[in-house]
């Protein structure tokens, strides 16, 4: 499927996943202000088998065909630690 990705000028790497370019018809109107005015970013073809950086592909494809979008919202601070840090070792 052919994804148009956008990100959020309000909120840091939070990123939004839609089918058809520019057409933000599905998103609630209150989540739209939140993200403020979404910047596109790129055109990806996204397949169930395709790695993305943070998100499994087959969600985000769920999401658009059951929502009309998928958003990705911001790294947590567990994800961004490495999963054994030096200091809880010793």
């Amino acid at each position: 499927m052919q994804c148009f990705i956008y990100r959020s000028n309000k909120k840091s790497e939070l990123y939004l996943y839609l089918a058809k370019q520019d057409d933000f018809s599905n998103i609630p109107e209150t989540l739209l202000k939140s993200i403020g005015q979404p910047e596109y970013v790129m055109e990806l073809d996204i397949t169930p088998e395709r790695k993305l950086a943070r998100e499994s592909a087959s969600d985000v494809l769920k999401g658009i065909e059951e929502n009309g979008f998928y958003i990705q919202m911001p790294p947590t601070i567990a994800y961004l630690l490495p999963s054994q840090p030096r200091y809880l070792l010793s």
